[in-house]
């Protein structure tokens, strides 16, 4: 797992309009990087309007929202026009980003155990540094959280 102090893994994913993002495209802005299971889940919805309801506040600071899953940037894409995202998604499918990020682990629903995506943010300051982590979010209250450890 990565920790406050460390340096951001490197990435270079598809958004959801399958243009190339890549980390060094940040550099000098706060990225709110955001980890979630699921493309139009209930819990992900919910994460993803907070977010995108409070957009201006974050960019009035200088930080950039970025959401991260596995699925694949045709679902980003039916995701990000269904809720009005205003906000960059980016496509994990081969889910090299969530594994260097700490976040693909072993799950276990009805006593039945799989390969998901731990729900986790991860505050990355203008140098690529990590600042704050936040390990096994709770989504009610989260929007709230991230802005006030940027603050």
């Amino acid at each position: 797992m990565l920790n406050p102090g460390d340096k951001a893994p490197w990435f270079e994913l598809p958004d959801q309009d399958g243009n190339i993002v890549k980390l060094s495209d940040f550099i000098g802005k706060k990225i709110v990087l955001y980890f979630y299971p699921k493309d139009d889940t209930s819990g992900c919805t919910k994460e993803a309007c907070s977010f995108r309801d409070e957009l201006s506040i974050f960019e009035g600071i200088n930080a950039a929202i970025v959401g991260v899953s596995g699925d694949s940037v045709k679902s980003h894409k039916k995701f990000v026009d269904k809720y009005n995202l205003n906000f960059t998604l980016l496509s994990d499918e081969s889910k090299g980003m969530l594994e260097n990020y700490g976040v693909w682990k072993e799950k276990s629903m009805y006593g039945r155990k799989y390969m998901g995506v731990e729900r986790t943010t991860f505050i990355v300051d203008e140098a690529g540094i990590i600042k704050t982590v936040f390990s096994k979010v709770k989504v009610d209250g989260h929007t709230e959280e991230v802005k006030k450890a940027l603050s």
